[in-house]
């Protein structure tokens, strides 16, 4: 019984051991047994051969040849504890770039594979269908990967999750069928994978769609109609489905209704008509649907008031209609989060929200709704974001509209008529990040309640009646600001020394500011101080030092009183895009470092005092698009190379300076030229004939000159459509949208030569002609009625003669015209258009004749052909002719109209007896009618 203590210790140890056999790894002793399999580390690493690691992502891998150890160890492999296969890969987001090999086919073990969000490219290999034992597959590329087609995929029996999302797979035609036949997959995403357009219709119905999948995303390719076949078969298993940014047209098919499992639906961006069915309210179960930016009509169905379960319902960017209901959504008041209702036609006053207690997000802007802004909104705890911007609400907004809104960070109400009043006192319970109340009434004095936005980045008050001083205090809510706007308004004083943030837009034009520019504002990225009363030199700003990577894209200093000589330090603004110093008092030369501007599209220095010539620079500045220059005092030629090089200019304004020599022939290399104006020059020689290479005044269609300017680091965009002042009618206006519509030439006031080129009758879109006030002879052009878009044209003070050409009243839309002060002579052509004018269009040509001058022609007194009168001669012979056939033409008819009716009722006895009996009838209808008439006015005069 006692036993022996060895006896004891080996039967202990031996115990010991079988316990260990049995839990495996998790002892030391079986640790040390399993590690990583030798055939599946020389498949890692051949894999890693074909891959490019820029970042050393996988550095702990090693190479070939080279020991790194346990392979189960490195960089996102994970093996079984007990056997030592590879059974998971995650190589996502390791900004790899290089091809994927075949050799992960050797993982036979593989269980989930996860290469997305890399860069990958070449053929997605089809030896990865080798891994019958993978149930997730993500190879969700950012890069050019293709793939032949998914037929690899129908020998994974065990995948659940695929995601191909960014791989090419435009030549998988029967991806419906494979895909329908895996047996196990509930989540596939297949986005931006270029899939064939059209669903091929064989045996579609034969295929035994998978009962399993669940989340389906095909969006972003250019699916058509032809794809619903296939997927209403999955019926009502469908949770997740996303059909957005397709090719999807016609009506919404009523069969989504029969998808009751759905929680998601994703219709949007495609090109969906007509209402939104009625039956979308049997999708009980869901929560989020989209059908953004299509084009529905028709109002929002009452059905949808039943979807209880409602949190997310996004319908902006259609042609909605109708009223908003108060219970439109009654069910869902308790759940919905989001409401987007935007760019539609709703009509009618706001609803008032209440009980929606868990709402975030509300959006109803660009409407037109109407009415005043509810106190309601006021109940709403949870608001996060509210935008009713550009509707026609009018009324007061208080305190408790808005101010009880503690988590509100969102607000937009601007280009409405409400009216702030709210007291220097009150303070809102919130601190929004972004406030835009553009065109809402906050003035006269600057809204104090403003101070307590303190992590503010965007604020647009501007056209917000505001006439007051700068307060100190609001200098201290730039620190984090990327946007401010507060332009349209009577603010004056002066700007401080602020410490503007390098990725700053701040546009203050259209104010009463004064005195210098801060030099430290230059720091902005984008800036608009324009129609302002801003003094001094801006030379100074060549001081200020932006350590920024991000420099000054767009300064508008235009239209203040500005002077001094341009700064000479354009390399430290060498990301400008728009530079704009019109209308000040700027003098000397322009730099020559100008030309460092690599950048700049558009160049105003319009209305100066700048002297010297056009520096050569500016040849370097190759992607601009507008350049004006004028009344200046700039001499010398006008530059060939700006035809040669800045191919992409679009207009060009020289005028009213003292630019000599001839206009270069160069300048008709500007294939995208829209306005060219040389005119108030000192310019000789003849106009060119090679005009009619000028093709966008050829050719329909209007280049605007807009950019769309990002703010770094940021997620936001400032459009910018850009103007120029354009002497128009005699007089010099401004246009900005309308600038791409202003198609036109003008070469006046200055000293050219010659006849007008006949090449430029084929500018046919040309909206404005002016070649006034030069020395040019000879006829006009007898081929100037093809010009058939002209408004405008000007050919006063040469030395034209011959006749006007008939053609010329051809052009319907011509609306300023002036001959005047040339030697034409002749009849003036008949005809509404030119005889409309006024006679001083055609003055001080002593030859010319007819209305609407006085002076009659010899023809019209005697019939005689004068001797100058040769084209009237003809026109009048074209006269005769036309009344000959208008005159034979009243005959002919009537003599087919004659016999038409008597040769009838000559040959034709009935219908002669039915016409006599007519005729019998009418004759005793009017006799009694006269006679009846004749007696109650007989005896009403009687009485």
């Amino acid at each position: 019984m006692g036993g022996n203590p060895l006896q004891y210790f080996l039967g202990f140890f031996l115990l010991l051991m079988c316990f260990n056999a049995g839990l495996g790894s998790n002892f030391m002793v079986g640790e040390a047994k399993v590690g990583c399999i030798e055939r599946e580390k020389q498949s890692l690493l051949h894999f890693k051969q074909g891959v490019i690691d820029e970042f050393g992502m996988l550095s702990s891998w090693g190479s070939i040849g080279e020991d790194k150890g346990d392979c189960c160890q490195w960089t996102g492999v994970e093996c079984d504890n007990r056997t030592g296969h590879v059974i998971m890969l995650d190589l996502s987001l390791k900004i790899l770039r290089g091809k994927i090999g075949p050799s992960l086919a050797e993982l036979h073990q593989l269980k989930h594979l996860n290469l997305g969000f890399n860069r990958f490219q070449g053929v997605l290999p089809t030896q990865l269908g080798n891994l019958s034992n993978l149930q997730s597959l993500n190879i969700q590329n950012l890069g050019n990967m293709t793939c032949e087609n998914l037929d690899w995929i129908s020998h994974l029996p065990l995948l659940t999750h695929l995601d191909l999302t960014g791989v090419n797979l435009s030549k998988a035609t029967n991806w419906p069928q494979i895909i329908s036949q895996m047996p196990s997959l509930i989540e596939l995403y297949l986005s931006f994978t270029h899939l064939p357009w059209t669903i091929t219709t064989i045996s579609i119905s034969h295929v035994n769609s998978s009962t399993s999948l669940a989340f389906l995303d095909l969006s972003s390719n250019d699916l058509t109609p032809t794809i619903y076949p296939w997927l209403f078969n999955f019926g009502s298993h469908l949770v997740y489905l996303d059909l957005s940014s397709n090719h999807l047209n016609d009506s919404i098919p009523e069969a989504f209704a029969n998808m009751t499992s759905l929680t998601y639906l994703d219709l949007s961006n495609n090109d969906l008509n007509g209402p939104i069915p009625d039956d979308f309210g049997n999708m009980t179960a869901l929560a989020h649907l989209y059908l953004l930016w299509n084009r529905l009509n028709g109002e929002i169905p009452k059905s949808l008031s039943i979807l209880c379960g409602l949190q997310r319902l996004f319908l902006p960017y259609n042609y909605l209609t109708g009223l908003l209901e108060k219970d439109f959504l009654a069910c869902s008041n308790s759940t919905l989060e989001a409401l987007y209702l935007t760019d539609n036609q709703f009509i009618g006053s706001l609803p008032s929200f209440s009980g929606f207690s868990q709402l975030r997000e509300l959006f109803l802007g660009f409407n037109q709704l109407n009415g005043t802004l509810p106190e309601s909104l006021g109940q709403l705890a949870q608001l996060e974001k509210l935008d009713i911007a550009s509707n026609s609400l009018q009324g007061t907004v208080s305190s408790n509209h808005l101010f009880g809104l503690a988590k509100l960070w969102y607000l937009d109400l601007s280009f409405n008529s409400l009216i702030f009043n709210i007291s220097l006192e009150q303070v809102p319970q919130f601190e929004a990040q972004f406030i835009m109340l553009a065109s809402c009434k906050l003035g006269p004095h600057f809204p104090n309640w403003l101070q307590t936005q303190k992590p503010l980045q965007k604020l647009d008050i501007s056209a917000s009646g505001i006439s007051d001083v700068i307060p100190s205090w609001f200098w201290n809510l730039t620190s984090d600001l990327y946007w401010l706007n507060i332009s349209n308004n009577c603010i004056s004083g002066t700007l401080p020394n602020i410490q503007a943030i390098s990725s700053l837009g701040m546009d203050m034009s259209s104010n009463c500011l004064e005195g210098s520019i801060p030099q430290s504002i230059f720091n902005a990225q984008w800036l608009d101080l324009s129609k302002n009363m801003f003094s001094g030199s801006i030379s100074l700003s060549c001081g200020s030092s932006n350590q920024s990577s991000v420099g000054l894209s767009h300064l508008d200093l235009s239209n203040n009183r500005l002077s001094g000589e341009l700064p000479k330090c354009w390399e430290q603004w060498k990301d400008l895009i728009v530079l704009n110093l019109a209308n000040n008092n700027f003098f000397g030369k322009i730099r020559n470092s100008i030309g460092l501007l690599h950048q700049i599209q558009t160049l105003h220095l319009h209305n100066n005092s700048l002297t010297g010539e056009v520096p050569s620079s500016l040849r370097n500045c190759t992607e601009l698009h507008l350049v004006d220059l004028g009344k200046n005092k700039l001499s010398g030629k006008i530059p060939t190379w700006m035809g040669e090089i800045l191919s992409g200019l679009i207009v060009v304004n020289l005028r009213s300076n003292e630019f000599n020599g001839s206009i270069p022939l160069s300048l008709c290399q500007l294939k995208r030229i829209q306005m060219l104006d040389l005119s108030n020059n000192n310019l000789f020689g003849t106009i060119p004939k090679c005009l009619n290479n000028l093709t966008a005044l050829i050719e329909k269609g209007n280049l605007i000159i807009s950019y769309d300017e990002a703010v770094y680091n940021r997620s936001w965009v400032h459009s910018y459509v850009d103007n120029t002042m354009v002497q128009w009618k005699g007089k010099e206006r401004e246009y900005k949208r309308t600038l791409g519509l202003i198609k036109g030439i003008d070469f006046a006031s200055n000293q050219l030569t010659g006849k007008i080129p006949i090449e430029v009758t084929d500018l046919v879109e040309l909206v404005s002609l002016n070649l006034s006030r030069n020395n040019l002879i000879g006829p006009i052009p007898t081929t100037i009625g093809q010009l058939k878009s002209l408004d405008f044209l000007d050919l006063s003070q040469n030395q034209l003669n011959g006749g006007i050409p008939h053609s010329l009243s051809q052009i319907v839309g011509l609306s300023v015209l002036d001959l005047s002060n040339n030697t034409l002579s002749g009849k003036i052509p008949s005809g509404t258009q030119l005889q409309s004018f006024n006679a001083t269009t055609y003055e001080e040509n002593p030859g010319l004749c007819g209305l609407p001058l006085v002076k009659k022609c010899p023809e019209d007194k005697s019939g005689e052909v004068s001797p100058t009168g040769l084209s009237s001669k003809k026109e009048d012979n074209q006269d005769d002719k036309n009344n000959i056939g208008f005159y034979g033409s009243i005959a002919l008819g009537f003599i087919i109209g004659f016999w038409a009716v008597c040769g009838t009722l000559l040959f034709k006895s009935s219908w002669r007896y039915a016409y006599f009996r007519f005729l019998t009838k009418m004759k005793d209808w009017l006799y009694m009618t006269t006679v009846v008439s004749m007696n109650r006015i007989r005896r009403s005069l009687q009485r």
